[in-house]
């Protein structure tokens, strides 16, 4: 067989073929089992001479004709081999041809064939073994690793399609909700829509991270793996040249009548080239390799939609953090990737010199070196991969939008205080890292708000500056931000759904009185609510724990307005009647107004007349009946009325219950207007079970920042609800009303 120009790359002419190269391997590797069991049969038969010796090169000959096919072409040959042999089973049978000529075989000769041949042949099969189960083990690691990205982009997809279905309950939620909810519903349904808008972002980027991977395992990691089983194969055949070699060269030096023959087959068995019987075996399994198609975005059944990136402004900040963040990823992993890279060409040298008999290393330890460190160089580089294909997505829609941002200096924080996030507003909750916060403007945001921060960082700010600022980002926070109530031309903008006016006329008696009750309303003044605090006082000279920062901040909360609205439908339909209180059952009048802080209390106003239905236990509270509703209130809020006698009660006549039902302009502002002179009650007791008030006392000043925190002065007294859960809060009572004020603030007296 000629000697070809070019020597075969299984890993660039078969791609993905893994398991028939290995199987081909195997079959080699194997039948170095069956030569060395050859010299073993024939060191017994040398010994017998000549008869049994052309006995066992007949036997040979017949399994030979058995195995050309798969030693020569493999098991599932493409193309039919014919008549044709390997090269590895033309030398053979020249050798087959030499042992007959040479039954005189002496003992010696059958006793180096044992030491110096066979056992040789069982050592290399056994290391040629282990080299290809590395290849199989690495090999299926590389699947798992493959399919492993196929499922979290299906992890993805999935999120996607919660987020898809999320959207459209909350959309749901918006068209069912009430006027005064509907603005809180549709801030909801936006921010779903932002976050949708996200998640599709990080979906698109998923696929092609993931088609970027699959081009990887079919173009890179199995071809390469496949040329490492062919230089396994052809390094097993010069292997076995050697042995074949060294047994002629035995043989020859003990039958010095037979050197013709010995001289013939040496001359033979060098033309085996290791690569001669790759070639062939590439010849008749070269078939076209079937690649699988790049993923392609699937749009949800629930939101439909196209494969375009989100990028309206919300999203742009969103995909700017991301940018920002995958480049400098993408520094950092493509030097770690280089160093690792140079790491295994050191290991690929080494093995290379010990394949020439330059280094005496173990090749098997060496080879599973060599994976082990492939598998960190390739963990590494699809890091990289995954940072260099969100990077190149990016930009190839909407520029490189890290050119002039002002990144924020993030840091992992725990809030040890109630702290709110500049972006969305709500509280930070938790003891352990649960949000970040820039070290040079004091932002500070949810681990989840992170990447939705646009990078418009100030600078390195004083203490002052961040307080202005922090006040500034909670009041833009705060704020409703307004849908957008035009059609949109952006095809992936949401649908605008804001409610229209389709009430076509205003004469019916219902919007008449509507109208009514809304101007005469708007007319009324604003019903104030408590005296907002002054700014407060300096920090008296007290230890510095006792006055932690919120204390400091000096800005006075806006004044809330409430709104006033038209009356619903219910205020037109005449109420059911009160039951008539027996003139045996004990009635009070109520000194202050109490709000209802639970499902088993009732609200009642100031002045009102209630039944007592369950007298005061001991606890602080009774039982009493308000017109059709019954609850619990403050004991110390009720003014018992003396018992009436019975002749003041004639019978079957009962008074007439005051109206609660008037929408008169006159009693509504009337009520507006007395709201500001409305009394204050005294510190209600804990609930029922309870065994003793606990008071506590403000040693400072402190201004609420929300309508969870109470104002204090020095000097306000409170009931003692929650000392202090771990997080630098108390909760505290007043006028029924719990809520939370700083735990260094108040002592107990």
């Amino acid at each position: 067989m000629a000697t070809p120009d070019a020597t075969p790359h299984f890993g660039a002419e078969l791609k993905d073929a893994f398991k028939p190269v290995n199987n081909w391997v195997f079959n080699g590797i194997s039948w170095m089992d069956e030569i060395q069991q050859f010299y073993r049969e024939r060191s017994v038969i040398e010994k017998e001479y000549a008869a049994k010796l052309t006995a066992l090169c007949k036997k040979y000959y017949d399994r030979k004709a058995k195995k050309i096919s798969t030693l020569s072409v493999g098991d599932t040959p493409s193309m039919t081999p014919g008549s044709l042999e390997s090269a590895s089973l033309t030398t053979w049978t020249t050798q087959l041809t030499a042992v007959e000529s040479h039954a005189a075989e002496r003992d010696q000769f059958a006793n180096d064939l044992v030491i110096q041949v066979a056992e040789p042949l069982k050592q290399a099969a056994a290391q040629y073994e282990e080299l290809r189960k590395c290849h199989v083990d690495f090999h299926a690691k590389l699947e798992k690793e493959r399919d492993s990205s196929y499922s979290d982009l299906k992890k993805v997809k999935g999120k996607y399609d919660g987020s898809c279905q999320e959207v459209e309950a909350k959309r749901k939620k918006m068209e069912s909700s009430f006027d005064h909810g509907k603005a809180k519903a549709q801030t909801a349904y936006q921010q779903q829509i932002l976050e949708m808008n996200n998640v599709k972002n990080t979906y698109l980027i998923s696929i092609n991270v993931t088609n970027k991977m699959k081009e990887r395992f079919y173009h890179e990691y199995v071809p390469e793996l496949l040329d490492g089983l062919q230089d396994l194969n052809e390094t097993r055949v010069a292997k076995v040249n050697t042995l074949w070699s060294h047994a002629t060269q035995l043989e020859k030096n003990s039958l010095s009548k037979s050197v013709d023959h010995m001289a013939n087959l040496i001359n033979e068995i060098p033309r085996n080239l290791p690569h001669l019987d790759s070639l062939m075996f590439l010849r008749h399994n070269s078939t076209p390799s079937q690649e699988p198609p790049n993923l392609g975005f699937e749009p949800s059944p629930i939101w439909h939609d196209d494969e375009t990136l989100i990028t309206d402004d919300a999203a742009k900040v969103f995909l700017r953090n991301l940018l920002s963040k995958s480049k400098t990823q993408l520094r950092d992993l493509h030097a770690e990737t280089e160093q690792k890279r140079r790491t295994v060409e050191d290991a690929k040298r080494i093995r290379q010199a010990i394949q020439q008999g330059k280094d005496k290393r173990n090749e098997v330890e060496i080879v599973r070196s060599i994976f082990f460190l492939q598998e960190g160089l390739h963990e590494a580089d699809r890091k990289r991969l995954t940072a260099e294909v969100e990077t190149s997505t990016i930009i190839s829609v909407v520029g490189d939008l890290s050119l002039g941002a002002k990144n924020h200096n993030f840091k992992s924080q725990t809030f040890k205080i109630p702290t709110n996030c500049d972006l969305c507003g709500e509280r930070i909750w938790g003891l352990s890292a649960k949000g970040y916060d820039c070290r040079d403007c004091g932002y500070t945001c949810h681990s989840k708000c992170q990447m939705k921060v646009p990078a418009e960082c100030p600078g390195e700010q004083t203490k002052e500056e961040k307080k202005k600022l922090k006040a500034e980002r909670q009041e833009q926070a705060g704020a409703t931000p307004a849908l957008d109530l035009e059609p949109s031309a952006n095809p992936s903008a949401a649908p605008s759904l804001a409610r229209k006016d389709t009430m076509n006329s205003l004469s019916s008696g219902y919007a008449a009185s509507a109208n009514r009750s809304s101007s005469n309303a708007a007319s009324l003044p604003p019903p104030t609510e408590l005296a907002a605090p002054s700014a407060p006082a300096p920090i008296p000279s007290a230890p510095t724990s006792a006055a932690p920062t919120p204390a400091q901040e000096s800005k006075p909360a806006p004044a809330r307005r409430n709104r006033i609205l038209a009356p619903p439908p219910a205020q037109y339909i005449s109420p059911p009647p009160e039951p008539t209180p027996k003139p045996s059952e004990p009635r009070g009048k109520m000194l202050y107004a109490y709000q209802a802080g639970g499902a088993d209390e009732v609200t009642v106003q100031e002045g009102d007349d209630v039944v007592v239905v369950e007298p005061d236990d001991g606890s602080g509270w009774m039982r009493v009946r308000a017109g059709t509703l019954e609850g619990l209130v403050p004991a110390s809020y009720v003014e018992p009325a003396p018992a009436p006698s019975p002749a003041s009660v004639s019978p079957g006549f009962t008074d007439r219950p005051g109206s609660t039902y008037s929408s008169s302009s006159a009693s509504l502002a009337g009520s507006a207007a007395g709201t500001g002179g409305k009394r204050i009650g005294p510190a209600v007791a804990p609930r029922r079970g309870a065994k003793k008030l606990q008071y506590v006392e403000a040693m400072y000043d402190y201004e609420a920042r929300s309508d969870m925190e109470w104002s204090m002065m020095e000097g306000d007294r409170f009931v003692l609800v929650n000392r202090d859960g771990g997080d630098g809060w108390a909760d505290v009572e007043r006028g029924g009303v719990t809520k939370s004020v700083p735990a260094n603030y108040i002592q107990e007296v």
